[in-house]
């Protein structure tokens, strides 16, 4: 993600300000507890998304290590293609029909 766009949508000092005011409002003495447990929780949050980073790099390497389905070009053998051969004569006029 582009830097400028996530410092475009972090909140400013006093925004921060007033977050903090409004936590401590609500959870009071808790407010440790929950900062705890809301760290742990991220943590957990980032550990499956390096697991599911992980699963996807094994999975992209697993694919990649197989013999590849392509031969080499000296490998390959020579296309042949038919030759055009002209008719040997000229074919011969339609009988007209008589109506």
């Amino acid at each position: 993600m582009n830097t400028v766009m996530l410092l475009a949508w972090m909140p400013g000092p006093l925004e921060m300000i007033i977050i903090g005011v409004i936590a401590v409002l609500l959870f009071g003495k808790r407010l440790p507890e929950v900062g705890r447990s809301v760290g742990k929780g991220l943590m957990e949050f980032k550990r499956g998304i390096r697991g599911m980073e992980d699963e996807v790099d094994s999975a992209a390497s697993r694919r990649s290590s197989p013999k590849s389905r392509y031969s080499e070009p000296e490998d390959r053998d020579e296309v042949t293609v038919p030759k055009f051969e002209p008719p040997p004569e000229e074919p011969a006029p339609a009988a007209e029909t008589k109506e």
